[in-house]
């Protein structure tokens, strides 16, 4: 069956239609258009004409325009509305004009980097001026890499390479900074917290160089639609930013389809595993040879994800390959060899993370299904714009997970059809960050004296770093003297160095077989866990830590494992504070030290334990920033100990899932703790903490929005089905007790009648507590 008639048979099927929530038709829309702005050269109207491109979208028309006025520029328009025009065209007519132009293309992916310089290629075929264009990232061939410094009229890396490739050996591009013109920032909404705030101070670092050869490129940058892109894109490039929103391009009809597994269990809310819903419905497209794409929240689900899809074409005779898994940790040609599958058609379906997200072009898929919400409606957006590039019609399946921003999103679909309330957040003055990237520009340039980067106190910065025999300070410049490189000392994807390495030694010849970042590996990869790799499982023998290397041999299993982790917090500083009747709500800086204390084995399938085992590993220390809310003594009246951990512990589950609703972010990028009586506050206290050290500006926000967060807390939990609590609210009743979700709204009520303007009306919110 066709693409059309699977709608019309699910839309017939009432065992999946009873547990359809929203089934959202986005209706095709015509195209505007607009004219080549004067200036563009007619040698290269004419090559666009030869591709089909007689006039532009009414975006891509202003923007060229903006950008040929001299303006930087933020694009934001859906995926496939043809974003790459809006600076392929002045880049190529700036170098068709002078020879001597450059442009640098900056993607956060290497994917993204390759499949971007494909479609350049197609264009400067057609043209019979000579334009270099070439990707410089971790795979370019060092014989290669003199002739593209040289000769490259486009350089097409990555933040990554450009941090430890590029600026530290900037001698070597004479020619590049020298001519270059503009600056491409392509998904630049993905640029957001550690990520973000290390890629604004990799900006400082190339606008510094830039401007020791002389030039002063402009910035062309695309986003998703986020509440503040042209925020975002200021504050990363340091400039002001013309906004160009208006979307100008045709779409085809998508099926939006929110799907919630059935409940299992009434009164405790039980519903049926996401995952499993998952399987079942991307087998209906699958089997009927529909190409699809399944996007999961983390590396183990693409894993067990891919397992199960694989078992189901196994029935299939050589249709099990066309099955693969997508996801960082895979090697460069493991990722070029799926992306090209997906293109030729022979790969039918990809379970991916969101890795695949951005905008790569991976062919005719026809079907997006994600499970679980993917964080943010941006990402949501984002993956679902992955099906229909190149068809009429096309399907997104969005399966919730229990989770309460899960059920929060899929049980208010008018939340996500309307404007997205989140915020892209970047802090690149965090301590811990900027010191990184002042030893870096060091490094590059000498700091003179007076000079800033970001901060007013750079001075002090610098001084401590002289104490420390990094720099000498010498005639007015402070000279790098250290031994060490610092860049490659400096992760781009986390606040902290160092990412161990995962070695397979089922054979005599070991491999690298993947990589992960320092915090997660006590989670992933400790003694006894089974690491998933492209649907082949492995069990860790041996985590050294010294040498940051997880040794792991291949089994044959049918479970996965899981880790728990204790957390203590301790607050060092308070930077702002504010007292209410009821609650109060604080700001500071925190240390948390965190313990993986043991795993669970998780059976396939029906997802029942199977048991458990110790983890001994070293504790970890982490400084970072934190919210926190302080409670009176005996809030809503809770005498009982118990009773008030109960109400607490159901409030903090349903705030780690919603907090992330205004900050996008991934829930793993903030913590929630409480205390029954904080050491630091005497009070019942709940922190919200920055998974980063230093912080990176989440916990400020929340500070900033208490009022909001408590009240859609409440909202989540009051309007959920469930009697006693469940996944998708407080936490299962086996937790918090029968009383859990009734002691949280309690306490919830109490705390948004405090935050209440004075004179105002209660609200609905209230009537339930007190009754």
């Amino acid at each position: 069956m066709n693409i059309y008639q699977l709608i019309e048979q699910i839309k017939s099927n009432r065992d999946i239609m009873d547990n359809v929530t929203h089934w959202e038709v986005i209706g095709g829309r015509g195209a505007m258009y607009g004219p080549f702005p004067p200036g563009i050269r007619q040698e290269l109207i004419e090559v666009l004409g030869k591709k089909g491109i007689s006039r532009l979208y009414s975006h891509q028309s202003e923007a060229i325009e903006q950008v040929e006025q001299g303006k930087d520029v933020v694009v934001v328009t859906p995926t496939a509305s043809g974003k790459t025009l809006c600076y392929n065209i002045p880049v190529i007519n700036a170098i068709l004009e002078n020879d001597d132009a450059r442009a640098l293309y900056l993607f956060p992916t290497k994917a993204l980097s390759q499949d971007q310089v494909s479609e350049l290629h197609e264009i400067l075929t057609q043209l019979d001026h000579p334009i270099k264009t070439y990707t410089y990232d971790g795979d370019t061939p060092v014989s290669a890499r003199k002739a593209i410094r040289q000769a490259g009229h486009i350089v097409v890396t990555n933040p990554d390479m450009l941090h430890s490739g590029i600026l530290p050996h900037h001698t070597k591009w004479v020619k590049l900074f020298e001519n270059l013109k503009y600056v491409v920032i392509d998904e630049i909404h993905s640029y957001r917290g550690v990520f973000g705030s290390h890629f604004a101070n990799v900006i400082r670092r190339l606008k510094r160089i830039c401007r020791f050869y002389g030039s002063n490129p402009r910035f062309i940058c695309c986003s998703a639609t986020i509440a503040n892109p042209k925020e975002l894109a200021e504050r990363i490039t340091g400039r002001e930013m013309v906004l160009i929103d208006q979307n100008g391009a045709p779409s085809g009809q998508k099926h939006m389809i929110f799907y919630n597994p059935p409940v299992v269990n009434k009164q405790l809310g039980i519903r049926k595993s996401s995952i499993l819903e998952t399987r079942r419905l991307a087998s209906i497209f699958l089997k009927n040879g529909i190409q699809t794409i399944v996007f999961a929240r983390s590396r183990l689900l693409v894993e067990v994800l891919l397992t199960y899809l694989k078992e189901l074409m196994q029935a299939r005779p050589g249709r099990q390959e066309t099955i693969r898994g997508y996801r960082g940790g895979y090697l460069p040609n493991e990722r070029r060899d799926i992306e090209r599958g997906l293109r030729d058609g022979s790969i039918l379906g990809v379970v991916s993370t969101n890795a695949l997200e951005l905008g790569i072009d991976i062919g005719r898929l026809q079907v997006c299904i994600m499970c679980g919400y993917p964080g943010t409606i941006a990402s949501a957006w984002q993956q679902a714009g992955r099906a229909g590039r190149r068809s009429e019609s096309s399907v997104a399946l969005m399966v919730a997970r229990s989770s309460p921003l899960d059920q929060f999103i899929i049980q208010h679909p008018e939340y996500f059809f309307k404007a997205s309330p989140e915020l892209g957040l970047i802090n690149p003055n965090n301590l811990y960050i900027l010191m990184s990237h002042i030893k870096c520009a060091s490094f590059e340039l000498p700091f003179e004296d007076g000079e800033t980067f970001g901060v007013d106190t750079l001075d002090q910065v610098l001084e401590y770093l002289e104490e420390e025999k990094i720099l000498r300070h010498v005639g007015g410049r402070w000279y790098w003297t250290a031994d060490s490189f610092p860049a490659d000392a400096v992760s781009l994807r986390s606040a902290a160095d160092e990412n161990f390495v995962i070695i397979d030694i089922s054979t005599p010849h070991h491999r690298v077989i993947g990589q992960i970042d320092r915090f997660s590996a006590p989670m992933f990869l400790h003694e006894e866990a089974i690491y998933i790799h492209e649907g082949i499982q492995y069990q860790v023998e041996k985590l050294d830590f010294e040498e940051k290397k997880a040794y792991v041999r291949k089994v044959d299993v049918d479970y996965y494992t899981d880790a728990s982790l204790a957390v203590n917090l301790k607050v060092l500083d308070v930077f702002k504070t504010e007292e209410g009747d009821r609650i109060g709500r604080s700001w500071g800086e925190v240390m948390v030290t965190a313990l993986v204390t043991m795993f669970k084995k998780i059976k396939f399938d029906t997802h029942e334990n199977l048991g458990w085992g110790p983890v001994r590993l070293p504790e970890l220390e982490l400084h970072t920033t934190a919210y926190w809310a302080t409670l009176e003594d005996h809030p809503a009246g809770l005498q009982s100990q118990d009773e008030l951990q109960n109400a607490l512990m159901g409030v903090t589950n349903v705030l780690g899932q919603i907090a992330p609703l205004y900050l996008m972010c991934d829930p793993k990028d903030i913590n929630v703790v409480y205390h029954v009586k904080s050491p630091f506050t005497q009070k019942p206290t709940i922190f919200i903490y920055d998974s980063c050290p230093g912080g990176v500006g989440f916990s400020e926000k929340l500070y900033e929005i208490h009022t909001d967060l408590f009240e859609k807390a409440y909202e989540v939990i009051s309007q959920c089905g469930c009697d006693t609590g469940c996944p998708g609210c407080v936490g299962p009743a086996a937790e918090v007790t029968d009383q859990g979700k009734a002691l949280a709204l309690r306490i919830l009520g109490g705390i948004i009648l405090d935050n209440q303007p004075e004179g105002k009306a209660k609200s609905h919110f209230f009537e339930l507590p007190f009754k």
